[in-house]
C-alpha cells in the first residue's frame, strides 16, 4: 500500500516502532472498524483511530448533540449543540486526518440492519450505553465472526473487554441474561465523571489497533475493571461457555432476535421499564394552580435537591421503604425526580404498599422546568 510523503511524515512515530513499521501501518491503513455510537465512549474511540490512520471508520448514531454531552463527549463542541452526532463526528475527525474516509449511518442499529452494517467492517467498536444494543451487537458480531470490542461505565467505574474472537468468550458468556428492567440506573440517572468514558474510551481504542496490527495480547479472555476513584485497576479471567446460545457448543440462536423484547423493555417503558400511573407537568401544574390537596414527594439525592426543587416532602428512594410511614395513603401524592425513573419505581413501590392515589410526574423536573417554569435550571 502506497503512502504519500506527507503521510509518511505524519505517521513517522509509528513507522520507527517494529512492532508497527510500514507493514502495520498499511494494515491500519486498509481496516475498517465500526464504532457504535458517537457518544461518551465512542468519541475518544473514533478520535484516536482516525489519529492512528485507520482507512474506514464507520459511525452508527441516530442522536442529535445535546449540552448536556458536553461534559464528556469530545468530538462534539458547544456550537454543535443539535446537530446529528454522526455529521458532527465526521466532521472533527475529517479534520484530524484527511486521509481516512469516514461512513456515518444516521440511524437506530437495529436487528433488521444491524448484520448488514456489521458485515461491511472488520472490527466493531462498541460505545453504546443499553442492554438491548449491547446484546444485539455481540450476537451480530458472533454471527459476522467479527471481534467485539465493549466498554461500559458508570459514575467512577467501568469495564473493558475484546469478545467474539476465534475460541474466545462472547458477552453473553459472562452476561446469560440482561438484569431487570429499571435495576441498574443509566448515566442520565445515576451520572459518570466526565474523564471515565474517555479513558475507558482509549482502552477500546487500544485494543481495535492491537486486533487490526496483530501483536500484543488483547482482553479476549479477560474483564479489565476500572475503578477510577481509587485509581485502581483489577481483571477477572472469562472463558468461553459451552452454554452460551450464540457461541457455544450447541447455539441455539442463529439469527437477530427482539432485543428489546429480550431485555424486557418495550416502546415508552424503553428508559424505565415500569408502567404506572403518570401526571404530565401541565396537568400538575393546573392542579396545584386550582389548589388541589396534594402531596409533592421529591425521591432524589440530596445533593439534586440542591440544584433545584419544586417543594414537596424530600425522601430519596433509597429511604422510602424505613420512612413510608411519614406519608398518608389517604391523601393524592405526585411523586418526582430528575427525569421520571426513579420516581416510577417510587410510585410502584407505594401502590405495592397499599398507595393507590400515586402518580409520578412524567419526565421529572427536567420536562417541569422545560414545560411549565424555564426559569428553574435543568441537569
Amino acid at each position: 500500500m502506497n503512502f504519500s510523503n506527507e503521510e509518511i511524515l505524519r505517521y513517522s512515530r509509528h513507522l520507527i516502532m517494529p512492532e508497527v513499521a510500514l507493514a502495520g501501518q498499511a494494515r491500519l491503513k486498509a481496516a475498517r472498524v465500526l464504532c457504535i455510537g458517537a457518544g461518551g465512549l465512542g468519541s475518544p474511540v473514533a478520535l484516536y483511530l482516525a489519529a492512528a490512520g485507520v482507512g474506514t471508520l464507520g459511525i452508527v448514531d441516530f442522536d442529535v448533540v445535546d449540552s448536556t454531552n458536553l461534559q464528556r463527549q469530545i468530538i462534539h463542541s458547544t456550537a454543535d449543540v443539535d446537530r446529528p452526532k454522526v455529521e458532527s463526528a465526521a466532521e472533527r475527525l475529517h479534520g484530524i486526518n484527511p486521509y481516512i474516509t469516514v461512513r456515518t449511518f444516521d440511524t437506530q442499529l437495529t436487528s433488521d440492519n444491524a448484520l448488514g452494517i456489521i458485515r461491511e467492517f472488520d472490527i466493531v467498536v462498541d460505545g453504546s450505553d443499553n442492554f438491548a444494543t449491547r446484546y444485539l451487537v455481540n450476537d451480530a458480531c458472533v454471527l459476522e465472526g467479527k471481534p467485539y470490542v465493549y466498554a461500559s461505565v458508570y459514575r467512577f467505574e467501568g469495564q473493558a473487554s475484546v469478545f467474539a474472537t476465534a475460541g474466545g468468550p462472547c458477552y453473553r458468556c459472562l452476561y446469560p441474561e440482561p438484569p431487570p428492567p429499571g435495576m441498574v440506573p443509566s448515566c442520565a440517572e445515576g451520572g459518570v465523571l466526565g474523564v471515565l468514558p474517555g479513558l475507558l474510551g482509549v482502552i477500546q481504542a487500544t485494543e481495535a489497533i492491537k486486533l487490526v496490527l496483530r501483536t500484543g495480547d488483547t482482553l479476549a479472555g479477560r474483564l479489565l475493571l476500572v475503578d477510577a476513584l481509587s485509581m485502581r485497576f483489577s481483571e477477572l479471567k472469562l472463558s468461553r461457555s459451552p452454554d452460551c446460545p450464540v457461541c457455544g457448543d450447541h447455539p441455539t440462536v442463529h439469527e437477530l432476535i427482539d432485543y428489546e423484547e429480550f431485555c424486557g423493555v418495550r416502546g415508552e417503558e424503553h428508559d424505565d421499564g415500569l408502567s404506572v400511573p403518570e401526571i404530565g407537568p401541565a396537568e400538575l401544574k393546573r392542579l396545584l394552580d386550582s389548589g388541589e390537596d396534594l402531596l409533592l414527594l421529591d425521591v432524589r439525592e440530596p445533593h439534586e435537591r440542591e440544584i433545584v426543587h419544586i417543594g414537596g416532602h424530600f425522601i430519596p428512594l433509597g429511604d422510602l421503604p424505613e420512612r413510608i410511614h411519614e406519608l398518608n395513603s389517604a391523601h393524592q401524592i405526585v411523586a418526582y425526580c430528575k427525569s421520571g425513573v426513579r420516581s416510577a419505581r417510587a410510585v410502584e413501590f407505594l401502590r405495592s404498599a397499599g398507595f393507590r392515589r400515586v402518580r409520578n410526574l412524567r419526565g421529572g423536573i427536567n420536562a417541569w422546568a422545560e414545560l411549565v417554569d424555564p426559569s428553574l435550571p435543568r441537569y
